[in-house]
C-alpha cells in the first residue's frame, strides 16, 4: 500500500507543477489571455476523454501496465517541457500530460484497492484521497519554490527535477506485484462508458458526482483568484506565494480528513459540502473587500468542507459498487472532479464578457449553491438506502 501510495504521490504532483510557470510562458512566448487559457484547458480536454477509456478498459489491458505507461507518457511530456524552443512544444507537452494523468488516475485507485486486504479498503480510499491532495497542493508549492529562489534556468529546472520525481515513481511501481489478468477479462469485450451499474446510479450521481464536481468547482474558483489576490493585495511579485497558499488550501483538506467528528459518512459529507461553498463565498468576500484575514478564514472553512466533501464522496464511489465495477466507478469520480475543475475557466471566461470578474464568480457561487441544496435535500433519502445496506 505504502510504495502505490508515494507513486500516487509524485505522479499528483507532477500533475499541478506547470502552475506557477504559466506568467512565465506568458512572458517568454508572448502568449495572450486566451493562448494562456487553451494551454490550461487542453490538459483536461485530453484528460477526460483518456479517463473514460481506461476506467472502461484497464481492468481487461491490466492496471499496472496502464500505470506504467502512464508514468512513461508523463516522462515523454516533461522532456517536451524541458526542451520547449517553441508554444507548440508547450501544448503538445501538456496535452500529453493530460492523457498521463487520465490514465493514471482512476486505475492507480482501482489498483491500490487490489492491493490491499478487504478489510483495510476503507483505509485505502481514505489514505489515497489523502495522498492524492497533499500531491497536488506540493506540485505548485513546490515548483513555486525551485522559481522563487533557485533561478536557474526557471523554465527547465523545475521539469529537470520532476523528472527524476516520475523515474522514480516508476522504479518503485516496478517493485509491487503485477496484477494477474484472467484470459475471460482479455476476451471480454468491455464497451467504454462510464461504467455507473444501474442499481446505484441515483445514488452516485447525486452522492458522488455532484458532490466531487462541486468541490472541484469551488477549488477552482479559489485557484483562479489566489495569484490575483497575492500580486493586487499583498503586493509581492514573489512567486512563490501562490504557490503556498494553494498549498495550505489543499494540504489542509488533506488533514481535515483526520479529524474524527462527524463519524457517519452521510453527515460529515452534508456538513463538508456546506462548509466547502461557505468557505467559498468567505474567499470572493476577501476578493471584493481586499481581506488578508478573510482570504485566510475561507481557505481553513474550504479546507475542511473540501477535505471531507473529498474524503466521503470517494468511499461511497469505493463502497456502493461490486469489486469488479469499482475501477470504472471510480473513474467515473474523477471524470466528475475534473469536469469540476475545468468550469470555472470556461465559465469565468464567458461570463467575464457580460460582467466584470467579481460578479463572474459570484455567478458561479449561486451555481454551486444551487447543487449543495440539491444534494443535501436527496442526502435524506440516500441515508436511509445507504443505513439500510451497511
Amino acid at each position: 500500500m505504502k510504495r502505490m501510495l508515494l507513486v500516487s504521490l509524485l505522479m499528483s504532483s507532477g500533475a499541478t507543477f506547470i502552475t506557477p510557470l504559466f506568467p512565465l510562458y506568458s512572458e517568454t512566448y508572448q502568449l495572450n489571455s486566451l493562448q494562456i487559457t487553451i494551454l490550461f484547458s487542453i490538459y483536461a480536454a485530453f484528460l477526460l476523454p483518456t479517463l473514460l477509456v481506461t476506467g472502461s478498459k484497464g481492468s481487461t489491458w491490466g492496471l499496472k501496465k496502464v500505470i506504467r505507461s502512464s508514468i512513461w507518457i508523463s516522462i515523454i511530456s516533461t522532456l517536451l517541457f524541458l526542451g520547449s524552443i517553441d508554444d507548440w512544444m508547450l501544448y503538445v507537452a501538456r496535452l500529453l500530460e493530460g492523457i498521463a494523468y487520465g490514465a493514471f488516475t482512476g486505475t492507480a485507485v482501482a489498483y491500490l484497492m487490489k492491493q490491499t486486504p478487504q478489510k483495510k479498503a476503507g483505509i485505502a480510499l481514505k489514505l489515497s484521497g489523502v495522498t492524492i491532495l497533499v500531491g497536488f497542493g506540493l506540485g505548485p508549492a513546490f515548483a513555486g519554490l525551485i522559481l522563487q529562489y533557485l533561478q536557474l534556468q526557471p523554465l527547465r529546472l523545475p521539469f529537470g527535477i520532476l523528472l527524476v520525481l516520475l523515474i522514480i515513481s516508476l522504479i518503485i511501481l516496478e517493485t509491487i506485484p503485477n496484477d494477474v489478468v484472467s484470459l475471460d477479462q482479455k476476451r471480454a469485450k468491455t464497451k467504454i462508458t462510464l461504467g455507473v451499474p444501474s442499481n446505484i446510479r441515483s445514488h452516485f450521481w447525486s452522492m458522488v458526482g455532484l458532490p466531487i464536481f462541486t468541490v472541484f468547482t469551488i477549488q477552482g474558483i479559489a485557484f483562479s483568484l489566489i495569484p490575483a489576490f497575492v500580486k493586487n493585495v499583498i503586493h509581492t511579485s514573489n512567486l512563490s506565494v501562490s504557490g503556498l497558499i494553494i498549498f495550505v488550501l489543499l494540504s489542509g483538506a488533506a488533514l481535515a480528513q483526520f479529524i474524527p467528528w462527524p463519524n457517519h459518512p452521510v453527515t460529515r459529507i452534508r456538513f463538508g459540502i456546506m462548509l466547502l461553498v461557505i468557505g467559498s463565498w468567505v474567499i470572493v468576500s476577501s476578493g471584493l473587500t481586499s481581506s488578508l484575514p478573510l482570504l485566510w478564514t475561507g481557505i481553513f472553512i474550504q479546507a475542511i468542507g473540501g477535505g471531507w466533501t473529498f474524503q466521503t464522496s470517494l468511499r461511497f464511489a469505493g463502497q456502493l459498487p461490486e469489486p469488479k465495477a469499482r475501477p470504472q466507478v471510480i473513474s467515473a469520480f474523477y471524470l466528475c472532479a475534473y469536469s469540476g475543475f475545468i468550469v470555472p475557466v470556461i465559465g469565468v471566461g464567458a461570463l467575464t464578457q457580460f460582467f466584470n470578474l467579481n460578479t463572474s464568480l459570484i455567478v458561479l457561487n449561486l451555481f454551486a449553491a444551487l447543487i449543495v441544496v440539491y444534494v443535501l435535500m436527496y442526502s435524506v433519502k440516500f441515508k436511509r438506502d445507504f443505513s439500510g445496506s451497511a
